[in-house]
């Protein structure tokens, strides 16, 4: 594995390479790479819902793209002083029109029905009925259009991690863990076949690897799953914000962000105040409130991040 000494004084430049490799924000590819192009699900294109069939071009030059937000790329050490890649990204613009054009459907069903809702938001499909399939299908889609774009970013970063450490020779990790968040799946539960939707979770099966990572500037942590059944085998996905995006412009200045990111090569500029580490919940307070869904195996701490 790659160690912390081999890092010094190459940090800036390796996060310069990434941003220059990796789109963030609302970029896209300028040129799609053959691995995007070869990508199997892209045949299934056409079956999505007839509201994104005007998007297979933006999805294909956002393949490989980072996003905004919380999304990040991260390099960090664990308390051995290895080195650990680490990026969170998801669906991008597709994921999110295709969740946007099925949750107008269902509210149409119910305006249809004359379904009293307690809120227009709370629209649902009915297992088993045609819309519902096609939700199903899209999202899983969707899914796996996360899975790949994470591939696709972390064999990149990985190139560039390599160039500066290993000469540019190709190496083999010690392990690779990828798991998905905000998503649902088909499950058995207490004997029952049943539909999860892990919202800001993952899941921790027993012996399952997942990431919690905290804010940029904190920890994160590589855990194994518990099968804490009473959870429906989850875990936090991450540390959770303690306040808003706005409310944390308000309440943080610059001079806050560059204390709180000391240490860490990162953007240190007012477009990223909303992500500073004090708008998030104290990540050790988190985990050590699921110790009994977790187990740490890695305790990883931040010296490079990018951020959308």
């Amino acid at each position: 594995p790659f160690v912390a000494d081999q890092l010094e004084g190459k940090l800036k430049k390796i996060r310069q390479d990434i941003e220059a490799a990796i789109p963030v924000g609302f970029s896209d590819n300028k040129e799609i790479e053959k691995s995007v192009t070869n990508w199997q699900q892209w045949q299934d294109f056409k079956d999505l819902h007839p509201g994104v069939k005007k998007l297979q071009n933006k999805a294909l030059k956002q393949m490989g793209s980072l996003g905004g937000g919380n999304h990040f790329i991260e390099l960090c050490l664990d308390t051995e002083n290895n080195v650990w890649l680490m990026l969170h990204s998801g669906s991008r613009h597709i994921g999110n029109k295709l969740a946007e054009c099925h949750i107008n459907t269902a509210k149409d069903l119910a305006k249809m029905a004359e379904t009293k809702l307690p809120d227009k938001d709370l629209a649902y499909f009915v297992t088993g009925t045609e819309e519902f399939k096609a939700y199903w299908h899209d999202l899983q889609w969707a899914q796996d259009y996360a899975r790949f774009n994470r591939d696709v970013m972390m064999a990149r970063f990985k190139r560039i991690v390599e160039k500066h450490l290993a000469g540019g020779k190709p190496t083999k990790p010690l392990l690779e863990v990828n798991c998905h968040h905000n998503y649902a799946e088909k499950e058995v539960h207490f004997d029952e076949e049943v539909y999860v939707t892990r919202k800001g979770a993952v899941r921790a099966r027993e012996d399952d690897y997942g990431i919690i990572p905290g804010s940029m500037g904190t920890k994160s942590f590589i855990v194994k799953g518990k099968g804490n059944h009473a959870s429906y085998c989850s875990c936090s996905h991450g540390a959770g914000r303690l306040m808003s995006r706005s409310m944390a412009k308000k309440s943080f200045s610059l001079d806050d962000l560059l204390k709180q990111t000391e240490g860490v090569e990162c953007r240190k500029d007012e477009g990223v105040i909303d992500e500073i580490p004090g708008a998030y919940k104290p990540i050790d307070e988190v985990m050590n409130q699921q110790k009994d869904l977790v187990e740490v195996v890695a305790t990883l701490k931040q010296v490079l991040c990018v951020k959308g």
